[in-house]
């Protein structure tokens, strides 16, 4: 959090995205840990997760990035709560619930300039704009977008970063200026409006577009992902390993069981592709990686027993598989790999040497 809030210009408010559980890492812990770190808002999915932060504190906005059911509208009072709107639907909805509430609903609007997902049609925005502006049980606290292609096509996201700023109003003082993380970070300079930013995966240490400017803080993962051994047995050349055989040994090997399969989050697509390290040494994952187990070649990794850690994601002595290794070995990416971690993994929480 230090290293990122210094990366930022002066003045830039601070987005925490802890959606999907904080990414996987635990929305309880992950952010009572970031309300000490001084995050100006904090941004989710669904009025649930909402609701889950607003159970540990009150002040900090927070800011819902879906579309909300119409059954779920009257958490954006319950709650305090920031909706997104997409639609004028959606605007005049929201201003009959402020109205029935004797209330003020606090709004961001989202503009659509090529995600093709939630957002008003760039070219409608201007409209919308005023339509919200002049509904009187309506605050437009913020206005934002996404960018579909920021780690991939650089061409394209300037598009998206045009369309954006030509459907601003004249004056957007008191608004909140924000597109995609870091992607948008390049903007945040000189005279630009843009003056907040929706930090996500960058915040546990896993940088999503490393070339772009806030990816360049240097930051180190939180999370790691570990498995234990089971079992530990010798077989000999020729046995076919896992469903489908899919793996045939070309030597007498010895082989180690992992008490963890595709119902633990070790995706499916790591099987005969993937590798784990085992005290150190690099070891492959082969056959097919079931429900709850996976095997793996150890007979080149020294000392291997029953109870033996192996690490799938993290470093063991002087080697290391990075969350991005492991899911481009998967073919997935790290939000996912992050994400696809099941409840039944314990998670274990080491504290800080550095508050």
């Amino acid at each position: 959090m230090k290293r990122i809030q210094a990366a930022l210009p002066d003045g830039v408010r601070y987005i925490s995205v802890v959606k999907a559980d904080a990414y996987g890492h635990g929305m309880a812990q992950m952010v009572r840990r970031l309300m000490q770190s001084g995050v100006d808002t904090f941004a989710v999915a669904n009025v649930h997760e909402a609701a889950d932060i607003r159970h540990m504190g009150m002040g900090w906005p927070i800011l819902i990035l879906s579309a909300l059911l119409p059954e779920e509208d009257h958490y954006l009072v319950d709650y305090d709560l920031i909706a997104t709107i997409s639609t004028a639907e959606e605007a005049e909805r929201f201003n009959a619930l402020g109205a029935a509430k004797q209330t003020t609903l606090k709004v961001h609007l989202k503009i659509d300039t090529g995600m093709g997902r939630l957002g008003v049609w760039h070219e409608a925005a201007t409209e919308l704009i005023a339509r919200i502006q002049a509904l009187p049980n309506l605050h437009l606290e913020g206005i934002y977008t996404h960018f579909s292609s920021a780690d991939t096509d650089v061409a394209f996201t300037q598009k998206q970063r045009q369309r954006f700023l030509a459907t601003l109003p004249g004056s957007t003082d008191g608004l909140m200026i924000h597109a995609d993380n870091s992607a948008g970070l390049d903007s945040l300079s000189g005279d630009s409006p843009f003056n907040a930013v929706r930090v996500g995966l960058l915040q546990f240490g896993v940088p999503p577009y490393p070339d772009s400017a806030l990816g360049r803080a240097k930051v180190e993962p939180v999370f790691s992902f570990h498995a234990r051994v089971g079992l530990v047995k010798k077989l000999p050349a020729g046995t076919d390993i896992s469903y489908g055989r899919t793996h045939k040994l070309q030597r007498p090997t010895t082989i180690a069981i992992l008490t963890a399969g595709y119902a633990d989050g070790i995706p499916i697509d790591l099987s005969n592709r993937g590798r784990v390290l085992v005290n150190g040494h690099h070891c492959p994952i082969i056959g097919r990686v079931t429900m709850d187990q996976t095997i793996v070649d150890v007979t080149d990794a020294p000392t291997v027993t029953a109870g033996t850690s192996v690490v799938l994601i993290g470093k063991s002595e002087q080697s290391e598989i990075t969350t991005a290794e492991f899911s481009k070995t998967a073919n997935t990416i790290p939000w996912e790999t992050l994400c696809s971690v099941t409840k039944r993994v314990p998670r274990v929480y080491v504290g800080s040497r550095e508050l």
